[in-house]
């Protein structure tokens, strides 16, 4: 199995980033694409390219409230596959460590996502900040 890594400090209290990964509202404002969240559940499908690529991601419940992961249960080799976000305090900031787990192998299609979930940590790093953000890039080609 291979597993995308990232970390990432930011200058902002877990408090407010806490909110960005843990629900489709929070993804919507700095993933880019249309997020469509189902309440009653907590799934949400991040869609891209107007529509054909989505990636449907199912919550897991976790045990702490500075951590929170998601099942990956539709989307190009996603399937199968977990994100999961731990905060940490660090100095009056948060560290951010993300991992996209569980990939069958390292294809070239994984090697591309490293490259985007790279640029979509410094995103949410942005949107804790209080940056305001544009479109992650034209046409989403920052899209997964």
């Amino acid at each position: 199995m291979a597993d995308i890594k990232h970390s990432v400090f930011i200058d902002a209290p877990r408090e407010r980033v806490f909110p960005l990964i843990a629900s489709g509202s929070g993804f919507a404002r700095w993933c880019g694409g249309e997020v469509i969240e189902d309440y009653s559940t907590g799934v949400i499908e991040a869609a891209f390219f107007n529509r054909p690529t989505v990636y449907r991601l199912k919550p897991i419940q976790n045990s702490t409230s500075w951590t929170t992961e998601w099942m990956c249960q539709r989307g190009q080799d996603w399937t199968g596959t977990r994100l999961l976000f731990e905060l940490r305090a660090a100095s009056g900031k948060t560290q951010l460590h993300f991992t996209h787990s569980d990939w069958k192998s390292e294809t070239d299609y994984f090697v591309s996502c490293t490259k985007v979930w790279k640029e979509l940590m410094l995103r949410l790093k942005a949107a804790a900040e209080g940056e305001r953000l544009g479109p992650a890039s034209p046409k989403d080609t920052l899209a997964l």
